[in-house]
């Protein structure tokens, strides 16, 4: 896919492409870093129909949500032939126990028999995070385990 970048003096840079569809999306990053997401109009590439502003931690929720389940369909198409592994994606709630506390605090993997293969954080992909690696509300820990270790992930992460 070809992702056109375009300075804009004073301002950011603006980056967008065209979807399948023909319709050209784009997100402006102000210096600020503070960010836009705009849509073009169908019938003018060159007129935006819709601008939203979004804080960084709107555009970080944003891409957690559109990268998150890429990376997880990416593992599952790798393991869709071994019986009995799950990929799935756990998101650290804010109310989370584990909330500025380490991956290892967690013990997720002693507790539950699931790793942490990823975390996505804004965007950005931390693949094998180690033990030290603190978590953030909003993160998306990418796991991997049995459909009852996932389970009960979800508990410890959401309980303690």
């Amino acid at each position: 896919m070809n992702v056109e970048v375009t300075p804009l003096p004073g301002i950011g840079t603006r980056q967008d492409f065209v979807a399948r569809s023909g319709r050209r999306i784009g997100v402006i990053t102000h210096r600020d870093g503070h960010f836009d997401l705009i849509v073009y109009k169908q019938d003018d590439p060159d007129s935006c129909v819709a601008s939203i502003p979004l804080t960084p931690e709107e555009s970080g929720a944003l891409a957690n949500l559109l990268g998150g389940p890429h990376l997880v369909a990416q593992l599952e198409k790798q393991h869709r032939d071994l019986d009995g592994v799950n990929t799935r994606q756990l998101m650290l709630a804010p109310r989370s126990p584990y909330d500025g506390r380490t991956l290892g605090d967690t013990a997720l993997r002693t507790r539950t028999a699931v790793s942490v293969v990823a975390v996505v954080r804004a965007g950005t992909v931390h693949p094998s995070p180690r033990p030290d690696f603190v978590l953030s509300a909003g993160d998306l820990l990418v796991t991997v385990g049995t459909a009852e270790g996932l389970a009960k992930a979800v508990d410890v992460l959401d309980k303690g």
